[in-house]
């Protein structure tokens, strides 16, 4: 493991836990009590942990409030159906497998899908039969509204109901997602820091998107530009992890070119 996944990774855990020591995670990643302390070093330079004797705790710049998926629905909402018409774009060909995760943005992209038919599918033939993809969602909205669609072959994961998310969430999910393969998974995110990655203040949310990122071939992240900069508490992918970012017009350039120089793509959404 590279040494920048092993320190998100601690940032992460020290977050989500409260407190880390140096000899639980010198343990954890199969590395010295040595190589975990110039981990801890770095990251409380960086401002993403403080150090304490024998350990971290989380730094206090990370955001922990949850707000509902209806009050996030209409967050910057012409952005993110822009970004969702763009996403449409960078679909595989008919017949490949996807994963959407339970967010605002993706079930935005959902609606468009169901609304415009084959017509917003890249690659589809003009006539003749067209292979369904294969859509794996843990969105009960994204399962309801491609459920009628004859493109989508929707599997919707069981497990755990988070009502806020209008999402599924637990092992159940995240297990079955471990034995499946994805050529594109699209995701939504809380937030995008060049140092965090892609998170959510969920730790349950980011579990079942961190399965999703990990068993996906490519890499989709939705962004709007309200997102940048923000940092909350569990990170679900590193920069390093996505292939393409889905944005609005509005991000500070140097964000744009910081992921350009990282080989990530950033695709704009027109006005």
């Amino acid at each position: 493991m590279r040494s920048t996944e092993r320190r998100r990774q601690i940032s992460s855990l020290t977050a989500v836990k409260g407190r880390v020591t140096v000899i639980e995670l010198a343990e954890k990643f199969g590395v010295t009590a040595e190589t975990i302390r110039r981990d801890l070093a770095t990251l409380d330079a960086q401002g993403g942990i403080r150090r304490v004797h024998g350990g971290a705790v989380p730094s206090q710049n990370y955001r922990t409030e949850f707000t509902p998926f209806e009050s996030r629905a209409q967050s910057a909402l012409d952005a993110k159906r822009r970004i969702a018409r763009k996403a449409l774009e960078l679909l595989p060909p008919p017949g490949s497998t996807l994963f959407l995760d339970g967010g605002t943005t993706t079930a935005l992209m959902a609606e468009a899908l169901a609304t415009s038919g084959l017509e917003s599918i890249p690659h589809a033939p003009t006539s003749g039969y067209v292979p369904p993809y294969k859509l794996i969602t843990n969105s009960l909205p994204i399962a309801k509204t491609l459920a009628d669609s004859e493109y989508f072959d929707i599997q919707l994961l069981g497990g755990k109901v988070r009502p806020q998310a209008q999402a599924v969430v637990g092992n159940i999910a995240t297990q079955t997602i471990a034995v499946l393969r994805a050529d594109v998974a699209f995701v939504g995110t809380n937030a995008l820091t060049l140092n965090h990655g892609l998170s959510t203040p969920d730790e349950e949310e980011g579990a079942v998107k961190r399965a999703m990122v990990t068993h996906a071939e490519h890499v989709i992240a939705l962004v709007d530009a309200t997102k940048f900069g923000l940092d909350y508490l569990v990170s679900f992918a590193a920069i390093e992890d996505i292939s393409t970012v889905v944005t609005d017009l509005q991000p500070h350039e140097s964000y744009v070119a910081a992921l350009e120089n990282a080989g990530i793509s950033v695709a704009f959404a027109e006005k």
